[in-house]
């Protein structure tokens, strides 16, 4: 059991975590830019300790003012919550190397799942539905016609390092797929720092159905059910849904099942999200693992 818990995070999740650790008997650290000095999670925890200004790329997000916030405070363990450094691997390759607990998946889970080409890779290796698309990373705009029109138009092109709907473009035909990968790539490299893309299928009108999922170093891994993420705009959920109206008891427990053999293959281990694409046909298709605690949103 950890003795101290700094919590890499501010807002709802950090306070989560701070209630979580004291129902648990474990001392809490709230870090804190000068702008939320006052904040709820500061005043909730047991020791506070300022990192950085403002912005966040030099308080929450600063790898080395958060680690010497952990040595200073005498913490064994960060969490990071959501967002952040709760999907970087450096950080955690960092903390597993120093000795201070990651609460979360290890490093190379992150960076394993980080890259969306090489995750269903993976996935598919264990034959389980992944979304029809290139085969891996694209390496050039001739690459990505030939998968397109291998699995047919209309197809999304996808950075590998996305998220938060960045990095994608979805093109109808053939004459505009050279744009699309060009701008792809320029967003994902701005973005991301990685311009590398993939290429799927693009499904119209699908569900999005997401499953939470917990594994535990021994191989042992559960599922918490399905969420329904339909309701999105510019590839971002507004709502999430549970259970999903469009799906019966046979297909919910197919979805789980190979939600939780997705990360088997991976040798995922804590908590994740599998996300899957279903079609109007009632087929799904494993789309990506986010490598973290899920976001929470209105559930109805």
């Amino acid at each position: 059991m950890f003795k101290k818990v700094l919590i890499a995070n501010r807002g709802e999740i950090a306070l989560r975590v701070i209630r979580a650790c004291k129902e648990l008997g474990i001392k809490t650290v709230a870090i804190h830019s000068e702008a939320d000095a006052a904040s709820l999670h500061v005043r909730a925890a047991d020791e506070k300790l300022c990192i950085g200004p403002a912005d966040a790329a030099l308080s929450y997000r600063n790898v080395p003012n958060v680690l010497s916030a952990a040595e200073i405070s005498g913490a064994d363990a960060i969490h990071p919550g959501y967002g952040f450094l709760s999907e970087n691997a450096h950080f955690a390759e960092v903390c597993e190397s120093i000795g201070i607990k990651f609460i979360g998946p290890t490093s190379d889970n992150i960076a394993m799942m980080g890259d969306k080409a090489k995750a269903r890779e993976i996935v598919a290796r264990r034959g389980l539905p992944v979304t029809p698309g290139s085969p891996g990373e694209l390496r050039s705009e001739q690459e990505a016609l030939q998968a397109a029109q291998k699995i047919g138009f209309p197809v999304i092109i996808k950075a590998t390092a996305g998220g938060g709907g960045r990095g994608m473009r979805v093109v109808n035909k053939a004459e505009d797929l050279a744009r699309a990968f060009q701008a792809a790539q320029a967003e994902a490299k701005s973005t991301f720092g990685n311009e590398s893309v993939y290429l799927e299928r693009y499904f119209l009108e699908p569900r999005h159905i997401e499953v939470q999922v917990i594994a535990d170093h021994r191989g042992h891994v559960i599922h918490l059910g399905e969420r329904d993420c339909s309701i999105q705009r510019r590839h971002q959920k507004l709502l999430e849904e549970t259970p999903s109206p469009a799906i019966d008891d046979k297909l919910r427990k197919e979805i789980g099942r190979v939600a939780c053999e997705a990360v088997k293959a991976a040798h995922y281990r804590n908590v994740g999200t599998v996300e899957f694409l279903l079609d109007k046909d009632r087929n799904f298709f494993f789309m990506e693992v986010n490598t973290r605690i899920q976001i929470g949103r209105a559930h109805v």
